[in-house]
């Protein structure tokens, strides 16, 4: 394969031209790119059948890489929506004058290039794209071979409605779908100031383990719901169906359900038959299996099944006798993206909330509204799991960074 380092380098020199452009261009590149979306829909989703068509109907990853008329419209709704979002750029956040005269100011300011590796899904290539142009970033998007029609369309779309609007369109690069172009572009620290890998646990380890360029990880969800005694269980069970059966191949779905003992057989009675009606497989402890005799997909877990983010229609369960149980049970298989309680005890609640290490904590609601636009943030680069920079929905107002700008008039030190 040949060096990518050329088509980084364009990026890296393209970055200053949308650092150079006006609100004005930008904001209309952005509404010409939703117009241009939704106008080609048809043939948008005619390239992604292509992609589809590659894969095995049975495989998690088919739904998260499809694309019909509605989730394209969807799309070109999403980048409406960051067109309208306030430039996070320029933002005064500090200013002084120092003893001597000198006028200091400190400002946001882009990143620079932020450089993503991702997996499947094509929706991910628009949303990084559009949420890079409104806070002026120059982006370079390594999609995964599974998407790579329907990215191809998505480039195509993108560099246009830059070109249109006197943006140099280098400023988006799609890398080719070889996996050798990751390694070249994890050691681009001349050119790329931040890598954020999106995908599967294995990806986001090894971007995170072989990276020389500073990475932000989205990490996987191992989402938990607790179903503490005092929670009303008709509540609980829609909380938990909508959690686990709406789109179940997406990280901030349920993964597994923890269930106190004092009223598991009534929330499992009441459970049973909607998990039934969607197909859904549960792996549950010896406690529950007991309880759930008679269930067509039962399976008996394995502490593996605790810790895995199922991305289908499977659904680990846990029984515990205490609120004490639960926390230590989420906190050793939490990957720190999203954990919910459902309980009417305020108390527990907050106790919940205040022990739960997660970018995400819930009372009373699904784990599925972990997402940017749900947030109002607009479309998300995807969900962080970690401390520095950004955690949870990371969205536009964190694609930035600070500039101290200093003003004198001869001073010397």
């Amino acid at each position: 394969m040949q060096s990518i380092e050329p088509l980084i380098i364009k990026t890296y020199k393209a970055a200053a031209s949308l650092r150079n452009a006006t609100d004005e261009q930008v904001v209309k590149t952005l509404s010409m790119l939703a117009d241009a979306i939704a106008d080609n829909k048809e043939a948008i989703v005619k390239a992604n059948e292509k992609d589809v068509a590659r894969q095995d109907a049975g495989d998690p990853k088919t739904d998260r890489l499809r694309l019909n008329v509605d989730r394209v419209l969807n799309i070109a709704k999403s980048i409406k929506k960051v067109a309208q979002l306030p430039n996070p750029t320029g933002r005064q956040l500090e200013q002084r004058t120092l003893y001597n005269g000198l006028q200091l100011q400190k400002i946001a300011v882009p990143l620079g290039v932020v450089g993503a590796i991702y997996e499947s899904r094509p929706n991910v290539t628009y949303d990084i794209a559009a949420l890079c142009i409104r806070s002026m970033n120059g982006c370079i998007l390594k999609g995964s071979s599974d998407a790579e029609s329907s990215n191809i369309a998505a480039i195509a779309l993108i560099k246009n409605a830059l070109q249109k609007n006197d943006i140099d369109p280098d400023c988006v690069t799609l890398l080719p779908p070889a996996r050798e172009s990751v390694q070249e572009l994890m050691t681009a620290t001349k050119y790329v100031d931040v890598l954020i890998p999106r995908g599967s646990e294995s990806l986001i380890q090894f971007v995170r383990k072989n990276s020389m360029v500073p990475v932000i990880e989205t990490g996987a969800g191992v989402c938990h719901i607790y179903v503490e005694e005092e929670a009303d269980i008709e509540k609980a069970v829609r909380i938990v169906v909508n959690a686990k059966v709406t789109r179940p191949s997406v990280c901030n779905a349920v993964d597994t359900v923890v269930v106190d003992s004092k009223i598991a057989g009534q929330f499992l009675e009441k459970l049973q038959p909607m998990f039934k009606e969607y197909g859904v497989e549960i792996f549950a402890d010896p406690i529950a299996l007991d309880l759930l005799k008679g269930y067509s997909r039962l399976r008996k877990a394995s502490s593996e099944d605790f810790g895995r983010e199922f991305l289908s229609l499977k659904c680990a369960l846990k029984v515990v006798d205490n609120i004490d149980e639960a926390l230590a049970h989420i906190q050793e298989y939490s990957t720190k993206h999203s954990e919910a309680i459902v309980s009417e005890n305020k108390a527990k609640c907050e106790r919940f909330i205040k022990e739960v290490d997660a970018a995400v904590v819930y009372t009373n609601a699904s784990t599925r509204f972990t997402d940017g636009e749900e947030f109002g943030l607009g479309a998300e680069i995807g969900i962080s799991t970690q401390k520095l920079h950004a955690r949870g929905p990371f969205a536009l107002e964190k694609l930035v960074t600070e500039k101290w700008i200093v003003k004198g008039d001869g001073q010397i030190r």
